[in-house]
């Protein structure tokens, strides 16, 4: 079984267990959370290499921005509507996102063709070292079965901030 493999068990095995986990952290007091996370996704990325995974990129799409399609439009050297008709979508919460995945920028070695103009939310991917993370722990949670960056974040913030003493 490979480390993906292994990963997604493990992501299923503990989906309640983190939905509960994370449900019941957003109802505490967050004071101190951001910079718990900002620790922990230091570490965590210090150990695990995106590129030997790249589940992301396989398995969701990020949202688009009208910035974010302009500036990749014009680095494919197409137009904005023959970019958008080409790869994009409007999903069912109005955000423009990819048509198919895995994304079509992905390499097979797990590269990313448009690294240098990708769209602003794989440039924040995964989101466990931004500000006010309280306001996202849901995102987070669904995370947990996409990212085992984030999955290992949380089965860490869980040492550190136990459910008993929340």
């Amino acid at each position: 079984m490979d480390l993906l493999e292994q990963f997604q068990r493990q992501a299923k095995a503990k989906k309640k267990e983190n939905r509960n986990y994370y449900n019941r952290l957003g109802k505490k007091n967050t004071k101190g959370l951001d910079d718990v996370f900002h620790g922990l996704h230091e570490a965590v990325f210090e150990e695990i290499d995106c590129l030997t995974c790249a589940n992301c990129c396989k398995t969701t799409s990020p949202m688009f921005t009208k910035t974010d399609i302009r500036r990749i439009a014009k680095h494919q050297k197409m137009s904005v509507p023959a970019f958008t008709e080409k790869y994009l979508r409007t999903d069912e919460d109005g955000d423009t996102v990819l048509k198919s995945s895995p994304c079509p920028f992905l390499g097979k070695d797990n590269y990313c063709g448009i690294y240098e103009v990708r769209p602003k939310a794989c440039r924040e991917y995964p989101h466990t070292n931004r500000k006010q993370m309280n306001q996202i722990l849901h995102t987070t949670y669904l995370n947990t079965l996409v990212c085992p960056a984030v999955f290992e974040l949380t089965e860490r913030l869980k040492e550190i901030l136990p459910e008993r003493e929340m």
